[in-house]
C-alpha cells in the first residue's frame, strides 16, 4: 500500500477472525473520535505551549544542548537523524556527557522532563551556566525542574499533563526541537490527512490483527531489520513506545533492532534457522544520491556490481532476504520509503502510535502507564540517601 511515498506490505495474510478485526476497528474509531490529548497532538489542531516570538529568539543560537531521558529526548533524536538535520544539536542522555563551556552566550540548553523529577536529567543539568540560554519543558507542577528554572531565571514551557513521554514526539517536546531544526510541525502532524484514508486505517487494523495473532502464540519478539542507519534513532523511539506501553501483566512485545545488512554476518543465521518465536519488520529508505560503484575497480567475477550504487546493492539485499524469509515461512512485514521527508516521518509516527495503543487495548493492558519502573526509582533514592 502506498501513502505519500510510504509503501507498507503487511504480514502474509492468514485467516483472521472477522470479529477480531471488527473489534480492533471499533477501538480505532473510538480512539480517533475521543480526541484525547495524545491523539490531538498527531493533528494540525494541536496548540503548542511555546510562542512564535520565543521560537524566533531561540533560532539564533549556534549550539543546542538537549538534555532528557526516554520519551523526552528519543523523539527529537529520531527526527534529527531521519531528516539529517544540519543544525548542531548535542543530545545528552548519558551520565558521561560533558557540556560545551565555550561561547556560553551562544549556547541553548533545552531541558525536558515531564515529571520534572527525572534523576538523570537533574544530574546532567546540574552544571548549567546562567550565561547560556536555558529553556525547561516540564509539567506545571511543584517539581524539581520548576524550582531549578526559577533559580536559573530560565524560561519554562509547560509539558502537556495528559501526554506521557513516549507519546510526546508530536507535542511541544518534539516539535520545539523540530522547529529549531527548521522543520515544519504542520507537515509532521499527519492525522488530519490520514483519518479519511481508508487504506491507511485498514492497514493499521490488519497489522494489529496479525501482530495479535503472533502474541497469542507467545511469539513476543519483534525484530526490526533496519536497512537505513539514519532510522536507528526512530526505532529506538519505537522500541520504548512498544516495550513500555505493552510490557505489563506478563504480556507485551519486545522490539529488537537489527542493523542491516551488517547483521547478515552475525545474527541472521539465528533468525533463519533458530527458534521460531519471532516476527519481523523490514525497513528500507530509497536514496537519490547514493555513492556509485567505480566500474574500473571491479573485477570481472563481480560484473553484476557495475553501474550500481550502494543503495541499489542494499535494496537487492533487502528484497532477497524477504524472498528467503517467505520461502522459510518466517512472518514479516515490510516498509519501503520512497522519499525522506517530514510527511513520511509524520505518517510513521502516527502509524506506530495508533498500532501500539490498539495492541494495548486488545491484550487488555493500559498502554499509557509504566508502573513497574517506579520501583527502581524508589530503590535508587533509598540507596543514594544511605551513601
Amino acid at each position: 500500500m502506498l501513502i505519500n511515498n510510504l509503501n507498507i506490505k503487511n504480514f502474509t495474510k492468514k485467516k483472521n477472525k472477522t470479529s477480531k478485526k471488527n473489534k480492533i476497528g471499533q477501538f480505532l474509531k473510538s480512539i480517533l473520535s475521543d480526541k484525547n490529548q495524545i491523539i490531538l497532538s498527531l493533528s494540525e489542531d494541536y496548540k503548542d505551549s511555546y510562542t512564535k516570538k520565543l521560537l524566533k529568539k531561540l533560532k539564533k543560537f549556534r549550539l543546542i544542548n538537549l538534555i532528557g531521558m526516554g520519551g523526552s529526548i528519543l523523539g527529537a533524536k529520531a527526527i534529527n537523524s531521519f531528516m539529517r538535520s544540519k543544525v548542531k544539536i548535542n543530545f545528552i542522555d548519558e551520565y558521561h556527557h560533558r557540556l560545551n563551556k565555550k561561547n556560553l552566550n551562544k549556547n541553548l540548553n533545552l531541558i525536558i522532563s515531564k515529571s520534572g523529577n527525572t534523576l538523570e536529567t537533574i544530574a546532567n543539568s546540574n552544571n548549567l551556566s546562567k550565561k547560556s540560554k536555558n529553556i525547561l519543558i516540564t509539567e506545571n507542577k511543584n517539581n524539581y525542574l520548576m524550582k531549578f528554572a526559577k533559580k536559573l531565571k530560565a524560561e519554562i514551557i509547560h509539558h502537556n499533563n495528559f501526554i506521557g513521554g513516549r507519546y510526546s514526539v508530536l507535542s511541544e517536546v518534539g516539535m520545539l526541537p523540530a522547529e529549531l531544526m527548521k522543520l515544519s510541525p504542520k507537515k509532521l502532524r499527519r492525522l488530519n490527512n490520514l483519518v479519511s484514508n481508508h487504506k491507511f486505517l485498514n492497514l493499521v487494523i490488519e497489522n494489529v490483527s496479525m501482530m495479535l495473532s503472533h502474541i497469542e502464540k507467545k511469539n513476543m519478539n519483534s525484530v526490526i531489520l533496519n536497512y537505513d542507519k539514519d532510522s536507528n534513532d526512530l526505532f529506538l523511539w519505537y522500541q520504548q513506545l512498544v516495550a513500555e506501553s505493552l510490557g505489563k501483566k506478563g504480556k507485551g512485545v519486545l522490539p529488537i533492532i537489527s542493523s542491516m545488512p551488517k547483521d547478515n554476518h552475525s545474527v541472521m543465521q539465528y533468525y533463519l534457522d533458530g527458534p521460531k518465536n519471532y516476527f519481523f519488520t523490514f525497513f528500507f529508505v530509497k536514496e537519490k544520491n547514493s555513492q556509485k560503484i567505480n566500474n574500473t575497480q571491479i573485477l570481472d567475477s563481480h560484473f553484476f556490481l557495475k553501474n550500481k550504487n550502494l543503495n541499489d546493492i542494499c535494496y537487492s539485499q533487502f528484497v532477497a532476504t524477504q524472498k528467503v524469509f517467505k520461502k522459510k515461512k518466517i512472518p514479516f512485514r515490510s516498509f519501503h520509503i520512497e522519499n525522506r521527508n517530514e510527511k513520511i516521518l509524520g505518517e510513521l509516527f502516527t502509524f506506530f502510535i495508533l498500532e501500539t495503543i490498539l495492541l494495548g487495548k486488545m491484550i487488555n493492558v493500559n498502554p499509557f502507564d509504566q508502573p513497574a519502573v517506579e520501583f527502581i526509582k524508589k530503590e535508587t533514592k533509598k540507596k543514594l540517601v544511605k551513601i
